[in-house]
C-alpha cells in the first residue's frame, strides 16, 4: 500500500443485526434483546490558569450509561430477574433479603454486580469484537406499558439503564 492508496482493508460496513448480548446476572433476557447501543465516552478538560490564554489539557473518563431494550416474556422472567436485582441492590426488606446480598457469589456471575457482554459479529456474522461493560448493575427499569386501545399486538418492550466502571473493545481472538 502507497502513501497515497487510501482503500481501506476491509470495505464491508458495520452490520446493527449482528451482535450477541449476554448478561450473566440476567440470562433470560439474552434471547429477547431488541435494541443496545455502545455507550458514548468523553474526556473532561482542565484549563490550566496562564497570564495570556487558558491551556487545556485532558481531564478524566466519563462513559455514558448503557441502556437495552428487551421484549417482556409473557413469564415476566425477564424483567424480574432485573427488578430483584434493583432491589438487592437498594433495599431489603428484612435480614433474609440482606443475607441474600451478602452471600451472592460475584465469580458465578451473581453478585451485586456483573460484566456485560457485548459480542459484535463481522459481514459472515462470525465473532469480531467483544464489548465488555465491566461492574455493570441496572440503575434503572422503565414503565412497562399496558392498553387495550391498539388494534394490533404490540408486544411489550421493556428498557433497563445500567452503571458501570468502564468498558472495554477487544478484538475477539479465535
Amino acid at each position: 500500500m502507497t502513501a497515497l492508496d487510501r482503500t481501506p482493508i476491509n470495505p464491508n460496513y458495520l452490520n446493527p443485526l449482528n451482535f450477541r448480548f449476554q448478561l450473566q446476572r440476567a440470562p433470560n433476557i439474552e434471547f429477547f434483546i431488541q435494541k443496545v447501543a455502545i455507550p458514548g465516552i468523553s474526556m473532561t478538560q482542565i484549563k490550566v490558569p496562564t497570564v495570556f490564554q487558558p491551556i487545556p489539557h485532558s481531564g478524566k473518563l466519563e462513559f455514558e450509561q448503557f441502556n437495552i431494550d428487551f421484549k417482556v416474556d409473557e413469564d415476566f422472567q425477564n424483567y424480574i430477574e432485573i427488578y430483584d436485582w434493583m432491589i438487592d441492590l437498594g433495599f431489603p426488606d428484612n435480614f433474609d433479603e440482606y443475607a441474600v446480598i451478602n452471600a451472592q457469589k460475584p465469580e458465578t456471575g451473581f453478585g451485586l454486580t456483573s460484566d456485560i457482554s457485548l459480542l459484535v459479529m463481522d459481514a459472515l456474522r462470525n465473532p469480531n469484537y467483544i464489548i465488555t461493560m465491566k461492574d455493570a448493575f441496572p440503575i434503572a427499569l422503565k414503565t412497562l406499558p399496558f392498553g387495550s386501545t391498539d388494534n394490533d399486538v404490540k408486544y411489550v418492550t421493556g428498557s433497563a439503564t445500567f452503571a458501570y466502571f468502564k468498558f472495554t473493545i477487544e478484538r475477539y481472538e479465535r
